[in-house]
């Protein structure tokens, strides 16, 4: 039976109204938020974070935490790198238990000498390597689901430090760019031991990092992580600490039985970070740097701590994420904002290079369809069982 469509419009028209009902709400607290972000020092507002047990996972503010930036001119010889990946996940509806990774690269050069270069290279996982064992135990995690996910993003930094050693030596500025956050280890990994966390970070991504910053040597490169339509609200969220009544917030044992909206710090909540920004930027214009208070970053994350700005493109405020190498010296952090800049300008609102990127590593309905037809083809032609579930076979066979 198809979807019941008047069921559904009656129900986006009530969820329509619902929004329009708190649209009024919404902008109270907006507007109170913003007269705090413009008066509130952020040193007193980190001091009173460490003070207590805070609900909220905040970032540490700077000094002043509305400052506004405007970008510096962009080189016109410069080149962008990107990198992107996709994967068809183990299927257990599919013929043999494997999985496949795409991963590409881009270079875009600009200047006197233009020059792009545009690949994928896709590799076929099965057997052992659809696993990471615990070292002198029995115990192994599959590679499949979340695990996978994470190590894909981490393979994409390791292929733009690659990439980035194969375009350096000529001194060239150079914009690193990743698609998504560079704080690769978040909840989902914390599910997992040690040894995994070891494998993956500690042995794949941080190395890949300090490679990128090597880099440097060999002429200014920024490494960026860029954020579309970012919904964070770790800034939004530090500005209840100014409304907090307590000199230590501890939010749980004091406030933890008042419901949502009665809170003290209500009064500047439910906010997103791009709410405030888009009101507070110009089209062009940076934010402060904010740094990561994550636990993991924090832990591990040594020499590539993360900070991040808020980025008015003109048709969004992006959020973009660079680690300690690039937030602590001030001309690789310019060339950053003024290169993402450039190469949103490039790309129609979004950066050129990492749309590029995407393209050549998507992995369509229909490549997968193809992908399961050939491994079907070549356990057949080996003369191998070719089986699958009643499931899938019954909706590729539907008659009814």
């Amino acid at each position: 039976m198809p979807l019941n469509l008047d069921r559904v419009s009656q129900q986006i028209d009530a969820l329509a109204a619902d929004l329009q009902a708190q649209g009024q709400s919404h902008a109270q607290r907006l507007r109170l938020a913003l007269q705090t972000l413009a008066s509130v020092g952020g040193d007193a507002l980190n001091r009173k974070l460490e003070a207590g047990r805070f609900a909220w996972p905040a970032p540490h503010l700077p000094a002043d935490p509305s400052a506004r930036v405007a970008p510096i001119a962009a080189p016109t010889d410069y080149r962008a790198l990107a990198t992107d990946g996709s994967h068809i996940d183990v299927e257990r509806h599919l013929a043999a238990r494997c999985a496949l990774v795409n991963i590409s690269k881009v270079m875009l050069q600009y200047g006197a000498h233009p020059d792009a270069r545009l690949e994928s290279a896709p590799t076929l996982f099965t057997g052992e390597a659809l696993a990471i064992k615990v070292p002198q135990t029995a115990q192994e995690y599959p590679l499949e689901g979340p695990l996978m996910g994470i190590k894909r993003g981490i393979d994409e930094v390791v292929a733009l430090a690659e990439l980035a050693e194969e375009s350096a030596g000529d001194g060239l500025p150079t914009l690193v760019l990743l698609d998504g956050s560079l704080v690769l280890w978040g909840p989902a990994g914390q599910q997992y031991p040690d040894a995994v966390r070891q494998a993956l970070l500690e042995e794949r991504l941080l190395p890949a990092l300090d490679r990128l910053h090597a880099l440097n040597e060999k002429g200014p490169l920024a490494l960026a992580a860029y954020i579309s339509l970012p919904g964070s609200a770790g800034v939004a969220d530090a500005l209840r600490l100014a409304h907090c009544p307590y000199p230590a917030p501890q939010c749980d044992p004091l406030c933890g039985h008042l419901n949502a909206g009665s809170r003290p710090c209500d009064a500047v909540g439910g906010l997103l970070d791009r709410d405030l920004f888009q009101q507070t930027l110009a089209p062009g214009q940076r934010s402060a740097l904010f740094s990561s208070a994550s636990s993991i970053v924090e832990r591990f994350y040594k020499g590539h701590e993360v900070s991040f700005f808020y980025l008015n493109i003109g048709e969004e405020i992006a959020r973009v994420e660079v680690p300690a190498w690039v937030a602590q010296n001030e001309p690789l952090l310019g060339l950053a904002h003024a290169l993402v800049l450039d190469q949103c300008r490039r790309g129609l609102g979004y950066p050129a290079a990492i749309m590029e990127a995407h393209e050549q590593a998507v992995i369509n309905g229909s490549d997968r369809e193809l992908f399961r037809q050939m491994v079907e083809e070549a356990l057949a032609g080996n003369r191998l069982p070719v089986y699958t579930s009643g499931k899938a076979w019954s909706k590729r066979t539907r008659w009814v």
